[in-house]
């Protein structure tokens, strides 16, 4: 393996990881409506479990209401219970053609609660970076200790491997400010 394949190697890790921190981050209920709550409820639909967004529209017409609107409304039932049972505390309205999802406002509490798990989601993902850039010192090292690069070789990967971990250390922490904002405000 050349110190370039382990660049791109912890560079493809790392940037998987802070795809998982958003991706949990995007399932939180912050106050503000948006599609990526209904990412984890799953719907039966002729005997099989399936997301949501494969048996309806789902609309944002404001920033506190989601419009589910089912392609077969014989499943209007079933897409309630789901958004229930899911845990995200909302409750859906009907009216046998379309389900309204009002956003209740957050109390400040959840906020500082929601605020709280946003860190520790983050803290995970830079713990995953750090391990990734770990794993990459590791093999540069090995490489000098097996006599396939130079000591001065193996400080200017140890660098770069170092100046890529900053990049997403430093990404992580702009997606939580951001988040962190979004929550914070009424």
């Amino acid at each position: 393996m050349s110190v370039d394949a382990i660049y791109k190697d912890i560079e493809t890790r790392m940037k998987k990881a802070v795809e998982n921190f958003k991706t949990e981050i995007s399932r939180l209920r912050t106050g503000r409506a948006t599609p990526a709550i209904l990412d984890g409820v799953r719907v039966e639909y002729y005997g099989a479990q399936v997301p949501l967004n494969q048996v309806a529209n789902i609309a944002i017409p404001d920033a506190s209401l989601i419009v589910i609107q089912p392609w077969d409304k014989t499943i209007i039932g079933e897409i309630e219970r789901a958004i229930k049972k899911s845990g995200l505390g909302l409750n859906p309205q009907s009216d046998g053609n379309v389900i309204r999802l009002p956003i209740p406002p957050l109390s400040d509490e959840r906020r500082r609660e929601l605020v709280k798990i946003v860190k520790k989601f983050a803290e995970d993902a830079r713990i995953a970076v750090r391990n990734i850039r770990r794993d990459g010192m590791e093999k540069v090292k090995r490489m000098e200790k097996d006599k396939e690069i130079s000591e001065d070789e193996r400080k200017r990967a140890e660098e770069k491997i170092q100046e890529i971990t900053d990049k997403y250390i430093d990404e992580i922490n702009k997606i939580l400010d951001s988040k962190e904002r979004e929550i914070l405000e009424e």
